[in-house]
């Protein structure tokens, strides 16, 4: 069979545009929701989300290529842009790196698409590395670019990107593309049509040597925000990396073909599923906000900390839940006191408890 790159029609994507028109009226609906619950929010408070959501896709997206970044390092490179306090420690390369393509995608995510842009990028996201011949750059090597798997002496293939000879032309085209179907583009395309096109369409021309898929969220991040006119802030990153055997999945689906309309549709499903995450973390905060309103002055340092380090945790909490021997190992006390401090925690609203004995566990109370 042809890789779909090397079909006569490429990059001729064929889509059922009636199909995904229901998909695509529900995420302007479901934004607009979202935004309006943000819109409640005091200014500090705006930008103290801002960083959290910021964070959380950064990490994810490193996630899915199994990137696994410090989360205060790049929380603290964040926090450092919107002139907030930090912890003033040493932010690894990759931390910084992600951390600066991210906060460049929000504060300029209406600005058309040129070369350069995706060249700044993954400059970011490879910072500190040394293993890659072409960094700010579009790949170079003769090798063909493939994307394998099993066995080194019978691998299986699943796709092979265009060679880099044709790269110059490939993303001429793919950017002039990306800028004629904006919103403000002579062939405006809507939002969910546009940003899982624009994902498709990136990794498999497939133009760097490494980083392709971070690039590609990040592109199809920018094109929702253009659609709404300001930064989206959805945890997209996240639902892909909950169900990466499907992402994956989905794109090798597709790799001999041109019709994406199924595509089209798993990538609208996940955009509204990371509408509907971001609202859940949205409502999280806000619990956070009136929980700790509610304790103000009745904590002492111990069950501060505690509670810090169990929101820190965010939406799903301590794996099966708080336990004594978490309280005592975290904040050092000896088991009688983690037991009185509990205790009053769950007396005050703060926690509820579940269990009995050695099974007993404390969740949050929202």
């Amino acid at each position: 069979m042809v890789w779909n790159c090397q079909q006569k029609k490429w990059p001729e994507f064929i889509c059922d545009t009636a199909q995904l028109k229901a998909e695509n009226d529900l995420f302007l609906l479901e934004t607009g929701k979202l935004l309006g619950a943000f819109s409640h929010f005091g200014k500090q408070d705006k930008v103290e989300l801002t960083i959290e959501l910021i964070t959380h896709e950064a990490l994810k997206s490193s996630e899915i290529e199994g990137d696994f970044l410090n989360r205060d390092s790049l929380q603290s490179s964040i926090r450092k842009h919107f002139g907030l306090a930090t912890d003033k420690q040493r932010v690894p390369p990759a931390e910084q790196g992600m951390a600066d393509m991210m906060l460049d995608l929000y504060h300029h995510f209406d600005a058309p698409l040129h070369h350069d842009t995706m060249f700044q990028w993954h400059e970011n996201l490879m910072m500190g590395r040394r293993d890659l011949h072409d960094v700010g750059s579009y790949r170079t090597g003769e090798e063909p670019m493939q994307v394998v798997s099993g066995y080194i002496h019978n691998p299986k293939v699943h796709f092979e990107a265009p060679p880099s000879a044709c790269l110059a032309d490939e993303m001429a085209a793919f950017v002039d593309w990306f800028n004629r179907t904006s919103p403000n583009g002579k062939h405006p395309l809507p939002a969910l049509i546009r940003a899982g096109m624009a994902h498709f369409y990136f990794v498999t021309i497939h133009p760097f040597e490494d980083g392709n898929g971070r690039i590609a969220r990040a592109l199809s991040e920018k094109i929702l925000a253009q659609s709404l006119q300001q930064p989206t802030l959805i945890a997209l990153s996240h639902v892909i990396e909950k169900q990466k055997k499907d992402y994956y999945a989905q794109l090798n689906k597709h790799h001999y073909t041109l019709d994406i309309t199924s595509w089209l549709n798993y990538f609208s499903y996940t955009v509204l599923g990371s509408i509907q995450y971001s609202q859940s973390l949205v409502d999280f905060l806000i619990g956070k906000t009136k929980l700790y309103d509610q304790v103000r002055g009745q904590l002492n340092p111990r069950q501060e900390k505690i509670l810090a380090r169990v929101f820190k945790e965010g939406l799903d909490g301590f794996k099966g839940g708080l336990s004594a021997e978490n309280y005592i190992k975290i904040t050092q006390a000896s088991r009688a006191t983690a037991t009185r401090d509990l205790q009053k925690l769950v007396e005050l609203g703060t926690l509820t408890k579940t269990g009995s004995l050695k099974s007993t566990r404390y969740w949050l109370n929202l």
